[in-house]
């Protein structure tokens, strides 16, 4: 996939779930489900700072991402590269409540910002460095 195709993808309507890949204090592995968007050639997701994945990503300040497509013919996107974290209030509910209505629609999306779009949360910012990606894997 060329990159326009990429971000065209994980822009792609209805959205998939993406699995976020970081690295814990032992060096083992951790992978874990969002809900995200894109904007400006970032990923936009939200995680508690309590979770194992928010407490890697402050001490790392790295992730992986992989959003895959699992309807035949298959199709993946694979994102790494660093990571801006984010607890500002107002930014907080402003993407919780874009991430909500993405996923659950416009008439869910101020409850999940509600829900989401407060501390402990925080706001994740993606900014890719490098891609892997691949679509018609079946044919």
């Amino acid at each position: 996939m060329a990159e326009d195709e990429i971000w065209a993808f994980l822009s792609a309507s209805p959205p998939h779930t993406a699995k976020v890949a970081t690295v814990r204090s032992d060096g083992r592995p951790h992978v874990a489900p969002v809900w995200y968007d894109v904007e400006d050639r970032s990923i936009v997701f939200n995680t508690s700072l309590e979770t194992v994945k928010g407490r890697n990503l402050t001490r790392t300040g790295w992730a992986a991402l992989c959003v895959d497509d699992e309807r035949p013919p298959f199709a993946f996107v694979v994102a790494e590269g660093p990571v801006e974290l984010s607890d500002e209030p107002e930014a907080l509910r402003r993407w919780a409540t874009r991430i909500g209505g993405r996923y659950m629609g416009a008439h869910r999306a101020a409850e999940f910002g509600a829900r989401n779009g407060v501390p402990p949360e925080l706001v994740v910012r993606l900014r890719p460095e490098r891609f892997s990606a691949a679509v018609d894997l079946a044919d």
